[in-house]
Parts: structure tokens; sequence; C-alpha cells
């Protein structure tokens, strides 16, 4: 990792051949919804850089192309599918174990996996699809993971390891109502609609990776864990297709037609989760709990965003959540590494 990324400033001065041609020899990466889209590029890249990657995604045949199609490219590359769905905590749970009993490190723990802009739904668990899916799933997965990334940060010479959570600037029209007060608040349709429901599932992920970094869950002077969020900015994937379950067919048309002009390709989007993974600036910055909207771009969040009673709320009812759902025993401590 150290051959990556002296002087990033800006999207201008980082592409994605930086880090493809790197080398991430000896790390080892997991990706989250790495089989499409932003994740696939993200995998993408790190394989190229000859990490060992681990993709999550809940689509088996999806990971099976995946795995396909880059060791096509790169017949030597160390990629590999695990079959996860986010939006089913047991799931999740026993991937995590499996991964922290079976793997040596872990470097890089990239949360891209998601639910677009789409109607209200439940998991499996009987949770909002858009909060379960896109910040449920991944805090309980950060939770379970948590004491391979203590241990890979006190291996002698080993960059810091990296959590970036994949949020969006969308989480700016959160409703002014969102709370995390209670449960049904998040079990319920409560009416904020598609893009309300999306919006405050990534503001969850701002709000749970400042939450962690100022109190100090993940220590960058102990610990040596770096806890970021990124905007990767609006992706040409299949995501505008759901527009037209989230607001029927005729106004999901015209708003596919509105912003896919708009928006970028997988491959530059992303790039500030490949920065925010990647960059030495990020350490050096002391830019641990940041929000970047770009490639060495740290950006002023929301109020809601920045809002101490809403970070609190957000984790009590998280831990109240799971516990709830999977018992008391479900969480690790998040003081300690696991004995």
């Amino acid at each position: 990792m150290q051959k990556i990324i002296n002087k990033v400033k800006s999207k201008e001065t980082f592409d994605y051949s930086t880090v493809a041609e790197s080398d991430l020899q000896g790390r080892t990466a997991l990706v989250t919804g790495g089989t499409q889209g932003i994740g696939f590029e993200i995998a993408h890249a790190l394989a190229l850089a000859k990490a060992r990657v681990l993709v999550l995604s809940r689509m088996e045949e999806n990971g099976a192309n995946t795995v396909a199609t880059i060791k096509k490219e790169d017949p030597t590359v160390d990629i590999n599918f695990i079959e996860c769905d986010l939006g089913n905590l047991k799931m999740v749970k026993d991937v995590a174990d499996n991964i922290r009993e079976t793997e040596k490190r872990l470097d890089l723990l990239i949360c891209d996996a998601g639910v677009g802009v789409n109607a209200f739904a439940l998991t499996a668990n009987g949770i909002d699809r858009h909060f379960g899916v896109n910040y449920l799933g991944h805090y309980l997965l950060i939770n379970h993971l948590l004491p391979l990334l203590q241990r890979t940060a006190a291996l002698p010479s080993t960059p810091a390891p990296r959590i970036v959570s994949v949020s969006s600037e969308l989480h700016r029209t959160a409703p002014s109502s969102v709370s995390f007060a209670n449960i049904p608040e998040v079990t319920s349709d409560i009416g904020l609609g598609p893009n309300g429901y999306y919006a405050r599932s990534k503001l969850a992920l701002i709000l749970f990776t400042k939450y962690g970094v100022l109190h100090r869950v993940f220590k960058p002077n102990s610990d040596r864990i770096l806890a970021l969020a990124v905007h990767p900015g609006g992706v040409h994937t299949n995501q505008p297709e759901q527009f037209k379950e989230a607001y029927g067919k005729v106004m999901g048309t015209f708003a596919k037609a509105a912003v896919v002009p708009l928006m970028r390709s997988p491959e530059n989007s992303s790039l500030s989760a490949l920065w925010a993974a990647t960059s030495e600036d990020v350490e050096k910055q002391g830019w641990n709990g940041h929000y970047f909207t770009e490639a060495g771009k740290v950006s002023e969040e929301s109020k809601q965003a920045q809002d101490e009673e809403l970070r609190k709320n957000l984790w009590v009812l998280s831990e109240k959540l799971v516990t709830e759902k999977m018992g008391s025993d479900a969480l690790l401590s998040w003081d300690a590494p696991e004995s």
C-alpha cells in the first residue's frame, strides 16, 4: 500500500489506474455489493493491485460472473465470492464470524452494498430495507469484523486498516423528522417516500462513522483503525431502473430520463471510495471520521449529520434492533479485541 498515491489532492490527479497499477500484495480487502456498479469497480481495481479481495453479495450467480470476469483479465488475481444478504442479520453475523475465524488479516472494509431510491419494503428481519441493507447490515458486519481489523492493525509495518462507507450527498435531503429515537421509526412505513428512506439510510452511515471515531470505537492512536464516509456521485448503474418501482412506470421513466444524463460511469464513481481506501494523505492529514465528496475533497456534512444527539440515538437504536432481532449476545464488544 505504501506505493499508492503520495500526493493525491483531487479527482483530477487521481484516476482508476492509480490503484489498479499499484501494489497491494499481502493486503486483504472486503467489498460489499462488489458484483456490480461501483462495488464491482472497487473490487476490480483492488484485485488488479494484487490485494486478496473478498466480494460479498446476495446473488451467487453475480458473484461467479464477477470472479470469472476479473480472472479473465488477470488469471493471477486472488478474488473470492461470499454470498451474504445484508438484509438478513443472521446471515451477516454468520458470514462475518466465518471471515473473522478463517482470514489472517483485513486491511480494507468497503461498505458499498445498498438499496437505491425505491419503494418502502421490509427486510427478512422486518426492518425498512433501505435502513436494514444500507446501514444496519453494515453496522453488524463491522462489529463482528472489528477484532480482525484490530489484529491487522497490530501487525508490524502495516498501514492502518480502513473502513470506507459509501454514503451519498442525498443524505442532505433526509426529512427533518428523522430522530432514530425508537424502533417503530425504522420498522414501519412512516411516509418518508422513496427518497426519504434512502436519504435517511445514507445519513445513518455518516452518523455512524462520526460517532465511531469521536467516541473512540475506532481508535486512531491505539487500534490504528480509520473510518471514512464518501459520496460517489450519481452513478449510471441499474439503480435508476428502481425509479420505476419506486414511483411507478410513467413517473419512474421520466425520473430516469432526467437523471441518467447527469450520472457518472461506475468506474469514475468508484474513485472517491478507492481514494479513501488507499491514499496516504488520509492518515497524514488526520482525516479520520471525515466525509469526502470527491477524491481528496473533504466536505462538510449536513447539519443533521453533525448532530450529536442523532449520533447517540442511532448508536442506541442500532444496538436495540440487533439484540431484539438476534438476542442479547448478538453483538461483540466495541471496546476490546475478542479474546
